[in-house]
């Protein structure tokens, strides 16, 4: 496999260990994301059920059952995931497609649930950690045939297409972006040259540009990005809120709880848009924070990637690479979409944001990540006593 060109061969060089900055900044991200959601959620609470502390409550539950998730997911050995390929891709078509049935629950407008009493799962959270497990695999498995071959290549796209579509479907175009991103991203990363890529991006932007153009809300979506100010009481009134967030947080913010937006004037403060009530109370000196701390996670993601790689564990390696896109990925989007860089999208920022499933999903990816670094140590301080690394029953050469 090939690496990350921009990244340096000793990334927080070879003596740093990664796994407590992996769970550093993971942790300090999921506190802090406590406390935002506690702040804006309070007023919309009492609005809705009567209870202040309904959403922050839940959010502990699901904070709790996340560290969970990801503990069980540390103990899982890489072996398993590389020959359940089939299995992950199987579940994630078949949540994808399920979805669509009777079962889901439409929320404004858009079918991405299924309901479980209690709570909700978001499905294309699920599906995408599962398809990016299967081409993991794929990737190590058909290296050759992808990289060498036009249908290697399209082997992979098009099972990615078959998601993208029933994604598309429900209407989820945020994580279609995201998961196909990610995915081509691996591609990349194994090898394949650059220009192979040139005919299915020209087939995206078609396809991107077809859907704004035959759906009216993501036409308005697009022209209330270009001048949100135009428009600033209807189309353009979720992204003048956000700025008007930022611009009230000036340097170091208004204080904790005196949020202004978060009084019904910002839809959806506590979910999409929780970077922008942390701009405000915070300030841009919150904001460099927060960025900071995801900056520090993604880059620890891509570490661990490549020291797992330079220990010969390719599917580890590429998996790695993937799910660290995509937590890298849908994070930029959502701080771009409430800066007003990118057009309006239904992204949750990645372990801040209210909601079980992201959040559930994104601590599974820590609990893999921490999984390969585990492996890797353990292969490296075998190899040096002559015996072979033998963590989780999996025998590695």
């Amino acid at each position: 496999m090939t690496t990350l060109a921009s990244l340096p061969q000793n990334l927080f060089g070879s003596g740093i260990r990664l796994l407590p900055v992996l769970l550093f900044t993971s942790l300090a991200l999921l506190v802090i994301g406590i406390v935002m959601i506690s702040s804006a959620s309070m007023d919309m609470a009492v609005e809705m059920t009567g209870d202040s502390g309904y959403f922050v409550v839940r959010q502990l539950i699901f904070s709790a059952l996340g560290c969970a998730a990801g503990l069980v997911a540390a103990n899982v050995p890489m072996a398993w995931w590389e020959r359940s390929g089939w299995l992950l891709l199987g579940v994630g078509l078949f949540v994808l497609a399920l979805v669509l049935t009777p079962i889901g629950s439409t929320v404004n407008g858009s079918t991405r649930w299924i309901s479980l009493g209690l709570f909700n799962v978001q499905v294309s959270e699920i599906a995408k950690l599962c398809l990016i497990a299967y081409l993991a695999g794929y990737v190590v498995r058909r290296r050759d045939e992808l990289v060498n071959t036009w249908l290697g290549f399209a082997k992979p796209v098009a099972v990615l297409g078959v998601a993208s579509v029933l994604l598309v479907i429900e209407p989820d175009f945020g994580a279609t972006v995201v998961l196909m991103t990610a995915a081509m991203g691996m591609i990349f990363l194994s090898g394949v040259p650059l220009q192979r890529f040139l005919p299915l991006i020209a087939v995206c932007v078609f396809m991107g540009t077809l859907l704004i153009f035959t759906q009216p809300y993501r036409l308005k979506r697009v022209v209330s990005y270009l001048d949100p100010w135009k428009d600033q009481f209807d189309s353009g009134y979720q992204l003048t809120q956000s700025l008007i967030a930022f611009g009230r947080g000036d340097w170091a913010g208004v204080g904790l709880g005196n949020s202004v937006q978060k009084l019904f004037y910002l839809p959806e403060a506590h979910t999409d848009f929780i970077f922008a009530i942390t701009a405000e109370e915070f300030g841009l000196l919150g904001s460099l924070l927060v960025l900071a701390l995801y900056t520090g996670l993604v880059l620890t993601g891509f570490a661990i990637a490549r020291r797992a790689e330079k220990a010969g564990m390719a599917f580890a390696a590429c998996f790695s690479y993937g799910i660290t896109l995509l937590i890298g990925l849908q994070a930029s989007i959502n701080m771009a979409v409430a800066t007003g860089l990118l057009p309006t999208k239904g992204l949750t920022l990645p372990l801040m944001s209210y909601g079980g499933s992201s959040l559930l999903i994104t601590c599974v990816c820590i609990g893999i990540l921490a999984r390969v670094e585990m492996e890797r140590v353990d292969q490296a301080a075998d190899a040096e006593t002559g015996r072979p690394a033998t963590r989780g029953g999996a025998v590695y050469e």
